[in-house]
């Protein structure tokens, strides 16, 4: 399994938009993400911070759905 990157709140998404999120609204320095498909519907918020604390990283991957490696293709 490898390692999670340091990324910023702005690379992570840009990341989330080319998964097919997109940025329902900003408050403050957080931005809400959604995505809409037949079986779920994910949300997340990212904080635009200049690095993502490791804790937030996998909270925003679990609450997406999204693995370690498709994170990686992604960036």
């Amino acid at each position: 399994m490898p390692k999670l990157p340091v990324v910023s709140g702005k690379k992570m998404v840009a990341a989330l938009k080319r998964a097919g999120f997109v940025e329902v609204r900003q408050r403050g320095s957080h931005v809400s993400m959604e995505k809409v498909t037949l079986v779920n519907t994910y949300r997340t918020v990212v904080p635009m911070h200049k690095e993502l604390a490791k804790g937030t990283l996998l909270d925003i991957l679990h609450q997406t759905g999204l693995s370690r490696d498709e994170l990686l293709e992604l960036l």
